[in-house]
């Protein structure tokens, strides 16, 4: 469950040693091992391109079904790392991110992927980006009347200390997880993750910027989601009650205020313009209808962490979470009926399929079932 029980997994993550490193190189380096039982196992994030499903999940697994997920195909996959997030650009081209900052490339619909960076390389790009942002702020420094010097030097400490802990970052290795991922085309591309990780393409990911400085995120607190709501806006959640909302396309981002400090671990829109549900830790559920300007919470007695959401074509908002939670909204997201199946093992996404039928992934792998989240197979 480490994409979302960010706690438990990011606390082992950060008293990993040295020698580690070299494991996490290892696993980097070696190919998801071919399984039957890939279905069966933990699988984190799934997705719809096309008529085809695909979801990732651990060990580097990612299967695809191309008949309502009766039937499922293994992908070829050339690092072996717990997968977190999946998305598409386009039928063919697609993503995937997760531990040790991978991020993996497909052209053909998931059949076949390929590493474009990893946490080393993210490292490597957040070093850069802050020794601009130095040199930046010492120009601006020179030129600042004599009464704004104090504050612009103590903003230049703040720059340091941060690349100091880039840098002591590379001596450990690539042991911080991407969490998600956001294609707008072919070409155009977001991924978050552990400490404020925040990284954009323009070409498809044969190049990357860093972007954690185009957002207020000075503790570096986890970015757990990302996603495009209906009429453009893209919204990034996180720890600590992070919501980040842009209206030019990612360019810039502009930090909500929002009635919740814990951590957010997913965002979804309702279809309707311009509306946002933010959901997390114990169940929290936030939503907004003018792009998180002003938010209500959602009431939800079941209050257990929710992990993803997805809205069906008939307008029917369905969330899942730890302990089997299925909450299922017909009213906008005014309120959700909740369900938590038998077997109580936690759900990590949901796709729509035939008529009001889900697949849903998770702990126990893949389950076909009805609205309600029972298992119908």
């Amino acid at each position: 469950m480490c994409k979302t029980l960010g706690a438990a997994c990011l606390g082992l993550s950060m008293v990993w040693s040295a020698p580690a490193a070299f494991a996490l190189a290892d696993i980097i380096e070696t190919p998801a091992r071919p399984t039957d039982l890939a279905p069966e196992n933990l699988l984190t994030d799934a997705t719809r391109v096309g008529d085809r499903i695909v979801a990732v999940g651990e060990r580097g697994h990612i299967i695809y079904s191309d008949d309502e997920g009766k039937t499922w195909v293994q992908g070829e996959v050339p690092v072996s790392v717990t997968l977190t997030g999946i998305d598409f650009g386009s039928d063919s081209h697609g993503w995937a991110v997760g531990h040790s900052g991978v991020v993996l490339h497909t052209s053909d619909a998931g059949a076949t992927w390929s590493l474009q960076i990893d946490g080393i390389r993210a490292m490597e790009l957040a070093i850069e980006s802050r020794e601009e942002q130095i040199a930046a702020m010492q120009e601006r420094i020179e030129e600042a009347p004599e009464e704004e010097k104090e504050d612009l030097e103590w903003a230049l400490d703040d720059l340091y200390f941060a690349l100091e802990n880039i840098q002591a970052d590379m001596d450990i290795g690539p042991v911080n997880p991407l969490l998600d991922v956001w294609f707008e085309n072919e070409n155009r591309g977001f991924v978050v993750g552990a400490y404020g990780m925040f990284l954009r393409t323009l070409d498809g990911g044969e190049t990357w910027k860093d972007w954690a400085p185009r957002i207020d995120n000075r503790q570096n607190f986890h970015l757990n989601g990302i996603t495009q709501i209906t009429g453009g806006a893209l919204v990034v959640v996180g720890e600590a009650g992070q919501i980040h909302v842009s209206v030019d396309g990612g360019e810039t981002f502009e930090r909500r205020e929002a009635p919740y400090e814990g951590s957010l671990f997913g965002v979804i829109g309702t279809g309707q313009v311009n509306e946002i549900l933010a959901f997390g830790l114990r169940g929290n559920m936030l939503f907004s209808s003018d792009l998180g300007r002003s938010w209500r919470m959602v009431p939800n007695s079941a209050g257990t962490t929710l992990n993803d959401g997805v809205v069906s074509e008939d307008g029917r908002i369905t969330l899942v979470g730890n302990s089997g939670a299925v909450l299922m909204s017909t009213n906008g997201a005014e309120t959700f009926r909740e369900h938590f199946r038998s077997d109580r093992e936690g759900v990590m996404s949901a796709v729509p399929i035939s008529g009001t039928d889900l697949l849903i992934v998770g702990e126990g792998g893949v389950k076909i079932t009805d609205a309600r989240g029972r298992n119908l197979q």
